[in-house]
């Protein structure tokens, strides 16, 4: 849906002429071919002071982000910050606004999956209290602040939309979707979906193979920081909700680290063990897991709920090709705990 700095809707490319006069006809608009920012250019230049508003739709940056100390500082540092979510989370907390969304559950509408399957999503039950939804509360900021083009009534008319803007949606409306589901690209109505992408030809050309040569990361283990430091899944992401379900927090709440028994022993470390993993970015206290499933030099530990902050103390230099920061890689050290009782 063009969130992309330099994408319209579609992956269509924001610096093609006859791309943009396209969205300007329906639109009204002039649009700059300029791309915008990435999420973490955005955070970056906030902590510059560069970035004075900043409006943030059903994401916790100060929770998920690398180096989350660094990203609470810049938010801090913003004019006017706006958070739009279900819930009270940790971004929110820092918010001068906080506007109240619905869940999917309390709304119409539609879900792309990661499998470019478009299905919809129909209200079970009314919005609790005073919350709304995503696309309403868009639409009546745009009208209180003078803009035209904002009166929908119905999520099924902003689809006509994007199928009418978006070659790839064209031939997907609600109708259609009443009673199936559609995997894009779909671009007429007799269309019937594609299920699987590139079967007779490439999208964009023939596919080109780059050798590479190795790079090292950057932060690099040394003398004090010798463990390499990876992340890997949990139970959930955010756990905005999820970590509230005391089910879940049996199997995923508890704050640990994983640790090669070749690792603790120099530490004398045993399992179980409270211990202070340290970065050059941050640290967090665990509990030590020892595990031969690890090689010696690595540790590991889950990423992205309440309980568990690793990403305070992620590797936050910027890869320069992809822009993003090392989530999956920090040099760390361990320093047990002593028992103070």
């Amino acid at each position: 849906m063009g969130i992309l700095p330099g994408s319209l809707p579609g992956y269509q490319s924001l610096a093609e002429s006859r791309v943009r006069k396209s969205f300007e006809a329906v639109w009204d608009c002039s649009l700059s071919p300029n791309p915008g920012l990435t999420f973490g250019e955005i955070l970056r230049a906030a902590s510059k002071g560069k970035i004075k508003a900043l409006y943030v739709v059903g994401a916790n940056p100060a929770l998920t982000e690398a180096n989350a100390g660094h990203v609470g500082q810049a938010l801090e540092k913003l004019e006017f910050l706006v958070v739009q979510d279900m819930f009270l989370s940790e971004t929110a907390q820092l918010a001068h606004v906080v506007l109240p969304a619905a869940s999917f559950a309390e709304k119409e509408g539609t879900f792309t999956n990661m499998e470019r399957r478009v299905q919809r999503v129909r209200k079970a039950i009314e919005p609790i209290a005073d919350s709304k939804p995503d696309w309403w509360i868009a639409c009546q900021i745009a009208k209180k602040m003078g803009v035209q083009g904002f009166d929908y009534e119905h999520p099924s008319q902003i689809m006509e939309e994007v199928s009418r803007l978006t070659p790839s949606y064209g031939g997907v409306s609600y109708q259609r979707l009443e009673n199936e589901s559609l995997q894009w690209p779909c671009p007429t109505t007799d269309h019937p979906g594609t299920p699987i992408l590139y079967i007779e030809t490439f999208m964009r050309g023939k596919a080109r193979f780059t050798p590479l040569e190795y790079r090292s990361a950057a932060g690099e283990p040394d003398e004090d920081y010798p463990l390499f430091l990876t992340t890997q899944r949990s139970l959930y992401e955010m756990g905005n909700l999820s970590a509230k379900v005391a089910g879940l927090n049996l199997l995923a709440g508890e704050r640990v680290v994983e640790v090669n028994p070749k690792d603790a022993s120099p530490l004398g470390l045993a399992d179980s063990e409270p211990v202070r993993v340290m970065s050059r970015w941050g640290e967090v206290r665990a509990k030590a897991k020892l595990t031969e499933a690890l090689p010696p030099g690595l540790v590991c530990m889950r990423p992205g709920s309440v309980e568990s902050l690793s990403n305070a103390f992620d590797n936050s230099v910027m890869d320069p090709t992809a822009g993003i920061p090392g989530l999956k890689l920090c040099a760390v050290r361990l320093e047990r705990i002593p028992d103070r009782t």
